[in-house]
């Protein structure tokens, strides 16, 4: 059935829901390495990748747009030569997060570069994706959106995007507010694309669960934080081993949207969490000390336990999700209401715990 929005646009396909786009498909497992300011870098992107998943890093994070092309050069030659001029099923794929606020000003220049170098995937955030689709669609790229309403999903499927990151409660960074259950069973009432969610996803278990909700596969993102390939600094890293959900603190006081932050870093660099200040990006955001000092973590955080490989955490995902898909499908054939099952599937070891 076709469904035509007031944006005048089909949202629905006669493809089976849930069909995911050609990224998604070949990965290992459909996952996102979420891209993290201050966090994702090219070693995190390219490690992804080699675990067979999609590797991203938001384009702030290069400094400069001299920097900006250099990362993409390194992610782009790396990539090529690890495929060796092949796709195959289980490969991973590489994304770069744009900026897409009206007050951001390298977004032009940023679009121009990428489109030499052709990832994959590109996934617009913070603003309408329209600057961005025509440009990457022009090389064969995917173009996914960012969305933390119905609203700004239509808008977003209405600019010819390929697939909706539901950005849902438990983000960490910028983050939404509503629930997952409710999120994707709204946005699946009219689009039967590639959809992916975004929030408290930390562990192969929630994988499933998203994928039990009717998602195509979800952004992990506070798992990575600590992972050796990544940008964080050790004091952040200790940080992270040592939170918890009540660490974790929704505020508008740093850049004026909301946004999980780490509670203690903000106290420590003098923010009120309750305040607001109106949105601006319009700024050296990379460069900007205090920006060095303020941490985001998602409600996960309790899923980070040690320091180790994107390979290790992407290996333990794969094996986490096979298992609770195998306890669901158990469960299901045996009428689903077996108590046993439920005991199965419940949550896994909380740090300090082995």
């Amino acid at each position: 059935m076709t469904v035509t929005t007031p944006h005048g646009v089909s949202t629905r396909s006669n493809s089976p829901v849930g069909t995911p786009g050609p990224v998604l498909a070949r990965l290992r497992i459909p996952v996102i390495a979420a891209p993290m300011f201050l966090v994702s870098g090219p070693e995190l992107v390219l490690a992804a990748h080699r675990a067979g998943i999609v590797g991203a890093f938001p384009a702030p994070n290069a400094r400069e747009l001299a920097d900006f092309d250099r990362w993409c050069q390194t992610i782009s030659t790396g990539v090529a030569a690890d495929a060796g001029g092949t796709v195959a099923r289980g490969s991973g794929a590489w994304a770069v997060n744009l900026f897409a606020h009206r007050t951001y000003r390298r977004l032009d220049a940023e679009v121009d570069i990428l489109c030499r170098y052709r990832p994959d995937l590109v996934i617009t955030s913070l603003g309408a994706p329209n600057r961005v689709v025509d440009a990457v669609h022009g090389y064969g790229g995917e173009v996914f959106a960012d969305v933390a309403t119905l609203a700004q999903s239509k808008r977003a499927l209405a600019a010819g995007v390929d697939g909706l990151v539901l950005v849902c409660a438990g983000s960490g960074g910028h983050t939404g507010t509503f629930s997952p259950l409710a999120f994707v069973s709204a946005v699946r009432g009219f689009y039967d694309g590639p959809l992916l969610v975004a929030g408290g996803i930390g562990d192969g278990r929630a994988v499933a669960a998203v994928e039990a909700l009717g998602a195509d596969g979800a952004y992990v993102g506070t798992r990575f934080i600590a992972a050796t390939e990544s940008l964080a600094s050790e004091q952040y890293r200790d940080m992270l081993l040592t939170a918890e959900m009540a660490d974790v603190v929704a505020s508008r006081a740093v850049t004026g949207v909301t946004a999980n932050w780490l509670r203690p870093s903000l106290e420590r660099a003098g923010y009120d969490v309750d305040g607001a200040g109106p949105a601006d990006f319009s700024g050296d955001l990379q460069g900007a000390k205090p920006w060095k000092q303020l941490w985001s973590a998602g409600h996960g955080v309790g899923s980070v336990r040690s320091v180790t490989t994107v390979r290790a955490i992407v290996d333990e995902l794969v094996a986490d999700r096979a298992a609770s898909l195998r306890r669901l499908a158990d469960r299901a054939a045996a009428g689903g209401n077996s108590y046993d099952s439920a005991v199965q599937i419940g949550s896994g070891p909380e740090k300090g715990e082995s």
